[in-house]
């Protein structure tokens, strides 16, 4: 059964979006427990991972439920919906998609039959060779899913779930088949009537996480949704690796070699940051970039700001490593957000003044470092500039923690295409004066990668360095949860291959 009953929106107060992350998915098997109340609280700790539709699906061991609508998970869930949504099994989802794709259709999580049952499935990532899957589903069932690009069943999402109901047997048994058939980023959380599964691509390029309830087991995509749940973390999901969880207890299997390439914008930007990826604390990751960041380009300065919140970590250890004093010159309203309206460039920039305003008695005369985490457009870099000039401060020098991003992600991030990145045509100094900077450093791939602790050969830097530990294929979507060809990169030109060594 699924539900979208009153279409919950979010009409929020437009301004330029920064990087997005495409989904945050949730899972627990336990007995005896409110599970979709705990789902409930997953996802909500993970809807920074994804804002624009949330669902939820139960199982009791004869049927599965499904409720999921757009909006906020607060939004779309209340008393009534989740005392509706009985079991103890649960999968839970928060989704962000593109521009023209923000539809019930591809809320998640997706339901189709299979051979012994129903599977409800959700996804973070993206697949690069739908193309190959929607041929092989023609292959085996008849169904041509080529024209229904930028509908609901034609999310690589959907293609998941279509090949899962494909194949006779146990449900484990045909995603052990099917998972080797994909390529790409997927962190998979699904169920049938009976068990919880999880599963994690052979480069482990999105995060996925187990956890231990008192009664149970649970599943997600940062530590910190496993923390607020009162679950213990266990271990990650090793890349490759199919988990089943069922009334016989946990179990394993390996349906790929493990080659791990842990998507490094987790640290920079996307997870929250009190998860920890790989053993690492993002927190901290964060703070060393800002340490190593004020090494590789100190400047003579008053005051240390960051832009809230993603850059105020940075800003912290961009203050400890300079000497520099830190302090909050902006102000964030954290209840704008994304907007369903599309803006004019007036109003985006209108909404950019909506979201942070500056503390004139704090900037007023200074000479301020502004630390941000990224630069994609430049749009927000460029109104916060004028910002500041106009609230007084006497030298603007912005500072960022991630190296200039010029290649676009394949792999579950929406960034701008390649044509729209603006380190892509420009050099830093034209990027400076473009944005109307006194002056503009980033930090360097290999002093960002230092900064995680982990060695660069088990991290994709692929946005920064051309890199893509996964072939990308003709026709391949920049963005997460997209049919090929909606957003690709500059006619005819694909990416660089991962240098063999590398892998």
């Amino acid at each position: 059964m699924a539900r979208g009953d009153g279409r919950l929106s979010h009409e929020l107060l437009p301004g330029e979006k920064g990087p997005q992350d495409e989904c945050g998915v949730f899972g627990v098997w336990a007995p005896g427990e409110e599970v979709a109340r705990l789902t409930y609280f997953g996802i909500y700790a993970l809807q920074h991972r994804g804002q624009e539709s949330a669902g939820i699906a139960t199982s009791n061991g004869e049927q599965i439920l499904v409720y999921k609508d757009m909006g906020l998970v607060s939004q779309v869930f209340d008393d009534r919906a989740l005392e509706s949504l009985k079991g103890h099994i649960a999968v839970g989802h928060t989704r962000y998609s593109t521009t023209g794709s923000s539809e019930w259709h591809n809320a998640q999580p997706t339901l189709g039959p299979t051979s012994r049952g129903t599977v409800a499935l959700g996804h973070n990532g993206n697949l690069t060779n739908t193309v190959d899957l929607i041929e092989l589903i023609r292959e085996r069932s008849g169904q041509d899913l080529s024209g229904e690009m930028g509908r609901g069943s034609s999310t690589d999402t959907a293609l998941v779930t279509t090949l899962l109901g494909l194949s006779e047997g146990a449900l484990e048994d045909v995603a052990a088949d099917v998972f080797p058939m994909l390529e790409g980023a997927y962190s998979l959380v699904f169920m049938d009537e009976n068990a919880l599964y999880a599963a994690r691509d052979p480069h482990g390029i999105r995060p996925l996480v187990l956890g231990r309830l008192e009664r149970g087991w649970a599943v997600a995509s940062e530590t910190a949704a496993l923390d607020i749940v009162g679950a213990s973390v266990v271990r990650e999901v090793e890349p490759g690796e199919l988990i089943v969880i069922d009334a016989d207890g946990l179990r394993s299997r390996r349906f790929a070699e493990a080659r791990p390439r842990g998507c490094v914008f987790e640290y920079v930007y996307l997870a929250r940051p009190d998860t920890r990826i790989a053993g690492v604390p993002v927190n901290a990751a964060r703070t060393e970039m800002g340490r190593v960041l004020a090494r590789e380009n100190p400047v003579e300065a008053d005051l240390v700001i960051p832009t809230p919140e993603s850059g105020t970590p940075a800003a912290i250890g961009y203050a400890q490593e300079s000497g520099i004093p830190f302090a909050q010159g902006l102000v964030k309203n954290s209840y704008v957000g994304r907007t369903f309206i599309q803006p004019t460039d007036t109003i985006r920039q209108l909404g950019i003044r909506l979201k942070l305003n500056p503390l004139r008695e704090v900037i007023d005369g200074k000479r301020l470092v502004v630390v941000d985490d990224s630069i994609v457009r430049g749009n927000t870099q460029r109104a916060l500039v004028r910002m500041l000039r106009e609230a007084g401060a006497a030298e603007v020098h912005v500072r960022i923690s991630s190296p200039p991003v010029k290649w676009p992600c394949f792999y579950g991030i929406d960034f701008a295409t390649r044509a729209e990145l603006i380190a892509n045509g420009l050099s830093i100094e034209e990027i400076r004066d473009n944005i109307g900077a006194d002056s503009l450093g980033y930090i360097s791939v290999e002093g960002m990668v230092e900064a995680t602790t982990l060695p660069e050969s088990r991290l994709c830097t692929a946005c920064f360095t051309g890199r893509y530990p996964v072939p990308i294929r003709e026709g391949a979507t920049i963005s997460g949860c997209e049919m090929p060809g909606m957003r690709d990169l500059v006619p005819g030109e694909l990416p660089a291959p991962e240098p063999a060594s590398a892998s």
